[in-house]
C-alpha cells in the first residue's frame, strides 16, 4: 500500500504542480472504427497554499478533465497518458489504489455541478457530510457533526443546527450547493475542486453560493480550483486564471490581469462578449397569444403555484418571462403548451380560445405553438440523425417525404447556420450550440406561430449563447415568429425581449415594455435580479450583496 506524504497544514508555498499533462479517451463514432482522440494536450499549471485558480474555456477545452486530474481520477474512457500531477510534494499518478483512497476525500475534495444529482436522496445530509471525516479518521463522529454545523453557519444556510437533519430533496438547489461545499471542508483538505458549481443556479441564489464560498476559502485556508465557463463568475473568487482550448493551455496570469489586459485573442473574445443591441418594437393592437387572470396549481389544486397571471405576445415580438427559480416561470410555459390546465382563466390564441387540456387541443393548435427546450442532449432521441429528427414535423405536420422532405430539411439547416453536410450525424457527434441548433430547426420546421424558449442559452457557455440569441432574432425578423423567453439572466432578457414580465413566487410584480421595466425606479425584487448579473470587475461580488435590498428567495 502506498505511503501519503506528510501533510504540512499551514504550510505556504506550492501544492500542486500539474507537468505537461496529456489525457486521452477513446471515441466511438457511429458506423465507424473507434480512435482515440487527445483531450488535454501539454497542460501544465501550478497552485499555491490558500489560493484559488480559476480554470475558464468554452465546452470541451478540458476543465473538467484537467480538474479531476488533481484527484488521479478521469471519467469513463478517460486516461491520464502523459505528464505529472505533483501533489503535496508526490506524484499522485504513481499511487495505488491505496494511496488513492486515502488521497481522495482527505487531501482533495471535490464539489460537483449538479449537487441535486451527487447526493443520496435516501439518506440525510449530515449522515452525507460527515462520511469522508468518519472514513479517514479525521474526527469522531461528534466532532466532525460540530465542524460541519459550524460550516453550516459559515456558509448562511439557514437553521445550522438541524439543517443536517433533513433529505437533499427538502432544501433548495441553492441551499443544497453550500451544503456540498460544507462536505467538502469538512474533512479539512488541502485542495478543493469546484466544478462549475453555480452554472444551474439563478442569478440571486448564484451569488450567494459565490460569497459563501469565497468567505468559506478565506477562513478555512484551503487551495481551490475553480472551474467555470463565465468569466464574470470566476473573476470574483480566483486570484489568478488559467485560460483553456481545445484541451490546450492558451493563457494564465493574475485575474486583473486577465480580465483587463489580456495577451491573446482568444481571451480577449472571452472577455468582450459584447451584449446584443436589440431594438425593442412596438406591440401590435392584437397579440397572437393572451393569457388573462391564469391560476394553476399542482396536488389536485392545493398548492398555488400561478396566481392571476395576465400576459400578451404580438406577432414577430419577444416576450421575455424572468425570475428565480420556482418563481412559476416554467409553469407558465407549462400551461400554455396543455401540460398543466389552468384552474381559473383563459388563454387566447390566433383569436381563438385555446384547450386547457393538451389532449384536447388540434393537430393544427399544435403545430402553431412550438417549444424548445433548456437541455437539448435529452429533448433529442439519440438513436435518430439529425435529418430524421427535423423531418418529423415535416412529416407529421404536412405529409412531406422523401426529396420533398429532404430539401426541406437543407433549408433548415441553411436557416440554422449549419448546412446540409450535418443532416446524417447523430446528437452524440454535435457540441452543445449545435444540438441547441437542431432543436431550433425543429421547432422551426412545423411553421408555428409562437416558440416557447424555456432556458435555452443557460447551459451554453457565452460565446455560444451569444451565437444562438442572434440566431434566434435573425430568425424572428425573418419568419416573424413570437417567442415567449423563459430565463434568470437578465443580461440574456436585455438582448432579447420586446416586453418582460418579472414573477415571483407565482406572480407577475412587474409587466410591460422593456424600456418601462428596466427604467428605474425599481420594486425591491426587480433591482434585486437586476443588481444580481455577474460583472467582469474584480470585487463586485461584495458591492452587489452590500447593496441589496432584500433577500433571494433561495436564501
Amino acid at each position: 500500500m502506498d505511503k501519503l506524504a506528510p501533510r504540512r497544514d499551514g504550510a505556504s508555498g506550492k501544492l500542486l504542480d500539474i507537468r505537461n499533462l496529456k489525457i486521452e479517451a477513446a471515441v466511438y463514432p457511429p458506423g465507424e472504427t473507434p480512435r482515440n482522440i487527445v483531450i488535454v494536450d501539454g497542460v501544465s499549471l501550478a497552485l499555491e497554499r490558500g489560493k484559488v485558480l480559476g480554470l475558464i474555456g468554452e465546452s470541451g477545452a478540458g476543465k473538467s478533465t484537467i480538474g479531476l486530474s488533481s484527484m488521479a481520477y478521469g471519467r469513463g474512457g478517460v486516461r491520464i497518458t502523459g505528464g505529472e500531477v505533483v501533489l503535496n510534494g508526490r506524484d499522485i499518478l504513481k499511487l495505488r489504489k491505496g494511496g488513492l483512497r486515502a488521497l481522495r476525500g482527505r487531501e482533495v475534495c471535490y464539489v460537483a455541478q449538479s449537487a441535486a444529482a451527487a447526493f443520496n436522496p435516501a439518506h440525510r445530509l449530515m449522515k452525507q457530510v460527515v462520511e469522508a471525516s468518519l472514513k479517514h479518521g479525521v474526527a469522531s463522529r461528534a466532532e466532525a457533526e460540530r465542524r460541519a454545523v459550524n460550516l453550516f453557519r459559515k456558509l448562511s444556510l439557514p437553521d445550522p443546527e438541524n439543517i443536517g437533519n433533513r433529505f437533499p430533496h427538502q432544501v433548495s438547489g441553492g441551499q443544497l450547493q453550500r451544503v456540498m461545499t460544507a462536505m467538502a471542508l469538512c474533512s479539512e483538505p488541502d485542495l478543493i475542486v469546484f466544478d462549475e458549481p453555480t452554472t444551474a443556479l439563478d442569478v440571486t441564489t448564484q451569488i450567494d453560493v459565490l460569497a459563501a464560498i469565497k468567505e468559506a476559502i478565506r477562513d478555512t485556508g484551503v487551495a481551490a480550483l475553480y472551474i467555470t465557463h463565465d468569466l464574470a463568475v470566476v473573476a470574483q473568487v480566483a486570484d489568478d486564471i488559467a485560460v483553456l482550448r481545445h484541451g490546450k493551455l492558451v493563457e494564465w496570469g493574475d485575474t486583473r490581469q486577465i480580465i483587463t489586459q489580456p495577451k491573446q485573442e482568444y481571451t480577449s473574445e472571452l472577455v468582450s462578449v459584447h451584449q446584443i443591441e436589440h431594438e425593442e418594437n412596438a406591440p401590435h393592437e392584437t397579440p397572437v397569444l393572451s393569457v388573462k387572470n391564469v391560476t394553476a396549481a399542482y396536488g389536485g389544486g392545493m398548492i398555488k403555484v400561478l396566481k392571476n397571471v395576465s400576459v400578451d405576445i404580438c406577432a414577430g415580438q419577444t416576450l421575455a418571462v424572468v425570475g428565480e427559480s420556482g418563481s412559476g416561470k416554467s409553469t407558465l410555459g407549462r400551461a400554455i403548451t396543455g401540460l398543466l390546465p389552468p384552474l381559473e382563466g383563459s388563454i387566447t390564441f390566433g383569436g381563438r380560445a385555446l384547450p386547457g387540456r393538451l389532449s384536447d387541443r388540434s393537430k393544427e393548435d399544435l403545430r402553431q405553438l412550438q417549444m424548445i427546450y433548456q437541455m437539448a442532449d435529452v429533448a433529442m432521441n439519440p438513436r435518430q440523425t439529425v435529418g430524421t429528427i427535423i423531418g418529423r414535423p415535416l412529416e407529421f405536420y404536412f405529409g412531406l417525404r422523401g426529396r420533398e422532405r429532404d430539401k426541406r430539411v437543407a433549408e433548415l439547416l441553411d436557416k440554422i447556420e449549419m448546412g446540409k453536410g450535418f443532416v446524417d450525424r447523430y446528437p452524440a457527434e454535435l457540441s452543445g450550440g449545435q444540438k441547441q441548433r437542431v432543436c431550433i430547426a425543429r421547432a422551426l420546421a412545423a411553421k408555428p406561430s409562437l416558440i416557447i424558449c424555456d432556458e435555452v442559452t443557460s447551459a451554453l457557455d457565452p460565446l455560444v449563447a451569444h451565437g444562438i440569441l442572434e440566431l434566434l432574432l435573425g430568425l424572428q425578423k425573418e419568419e416573424q415568429v413570437a417567442y415567449l423567453f423563459i430565463t434568470h439572466d437578465l443580461a440574456t432578457v436585455k438582448s432579447i425581449a420586446d416586453s418582460i414580465a418579472v414573477m415571483y413566487r407565482g406572480e407577475i410584480v412587474r409587466y410591460g415594455p422593456k424600456s418601462q421595466v428596466l427604467k428605474p425606479p425599481f420594486d425591491a425584487y426587480t433591482d434585486l435580479l437586476l443588481s444580481s448579473v455577474p460583472e467582469m470587475e474584480v470585487g463586485w461580488l461584495e458591492k452587489a450583496i452590500a447593496g441589496r435590498r432584500m433577500e433571494s428567495a433561495g436564501n
